[in-house]
């Protein structure tokens, strides 16, 4: 049995890992700044914000982990490298087995495709999170290399599936069961990628369970798929006819359409330039295949049917559907 801290167990990653941890018999503590969780008391809980070290090393005071997850990043703040440092710093002990840091596809620039040893965004990249991302995964290496901290990196493309706080998958869901049109960027042949949360959080677990010197990185990705497919997928899934409506993208934005925030078009963040990463390591060397996108996405659609959710407001993209 491990003592295991995850940082951020209450979200999209964390509840497949916490399950996972509880049924092989660990002894869980999830860290996050708001009281209670959905797990009751087959968890403990700590207090704090991980974005301030003193507060993470106050809330552990003496408490020894074998294994940490690290799933939180501050999207309203950010979280730097030397924010998350702080944190390594007050988890390390001799005994630590692994330290598990969740970094994302966003470390490599737009293009690919990308093997995990490809070069990464420099400093000067405008993309702010792929450039935290990155220096965070720098500067943990270089704390495995000097100070031996037991590391390995995941870096997840787009997660779905249940309690995601993104509307991403539910923004489809929403469309397509209430049988409306969708709005597609261009010709729809920009290409996404796709990991189930219970993907990452298994990848974390094989991860966690390495016994290796070396600081390892596996990139968690599905096979590129269109914005066309990803919608035909989702219609699969709902078992109804998609309504694709192609609008130029200029024309989306000068009505007043957002990739990053709302009035969303296609989705939280979905329409940006593709960043293409291979996925053979995490098979080769943890042996995990990843879920089939349809397949992951018929378990998220279960849960989003059985959840009360508001109706969207769509008023936005009536007006544009109706100038067309």
């Amino acid at each position: 049995m491990s003592d295991a801290l995850i940082i951020g167990g209450t979200s999209l990653i964390g509840p497949p890992l916490v399950e996972a941890l509880l049924a092989r018999g660990d002894r869980v503590t999830v860290m996050h700044r708001t009281p209670g969780t959905p797990f009751g008391d087959r968890v403990e809980e700590v207090l704090a914000d991980r974005n301030d070290g003193d507060a993470v090393r106050t809330a552990v005071r003496d408490r020894h982990f074998d294994l940490v997850f690290d799933n939180v990043y501050d999207w309203q703040r950010g979280t730097t490298a030397e924010q998350v440092l702080r944190t390594t710093d007050a988890l390390m002990h001799e005994d630590l087995q692994r330290y598990v840091f969740i970094s994302s596809v966003a470390v490599y620039p737009e293009g690919g495709p990308f093997d995990e040893d490809a070069e990464l965004r420099p400093p000067s990249d405008p993309n702010v999170y792929g450039v935290h991302k990155t220096e965070t995964e720098h500067a943990l290496v270089e704390r495995a290399r000097t100070h031996g901290l037991p590391v390995s990196t995941t870096r997840p493309a787009f997660v779905y599936g249940p309690h995601n706080p993104f509307p991403r998958e539910s923004f489809f869901f929403d469309r397509l069961m209430a049988r409306r049109p969708i709005i597609v960027p261009e010709d729809g042949e920009r290409t996404m990628q796709w990991v189930a949360a219970s993907d990452v959080a298994e990848a974390s677990l094989r991860a966690a369970a390495r016994r290796t010197d070396e600081a390892e990185t596996f990139n968690l990705a599905g096979a590129p798929v269109t914005q066309n497919d990803f919608i035909q997928t989702l219609a699969r899934v709902v078992g109804v006819e998609a309504d694709i409506v192609h609008i130029p993208r200029a024309r989306i934005e000068a009505a007043g359409g957002h990739v990053m925030k709302p009035p969303f078009y296609f989705g939280a963040y979905l329409d940006i330039p593709p960043i293409t990463a291979l996925g053979d390591r995490v098979e080769r060397v943890l042996g995990l295949e990843l879920r089939s996108l349809e397949d992951g996405m018929r378990e998220t659609f279960a849960w989003y049917t059985s959840a009360d959710r508001p109706t969207p407001d769509t008023s936005w993209e009536d007006k544009l559907l109706s100038s067309l």
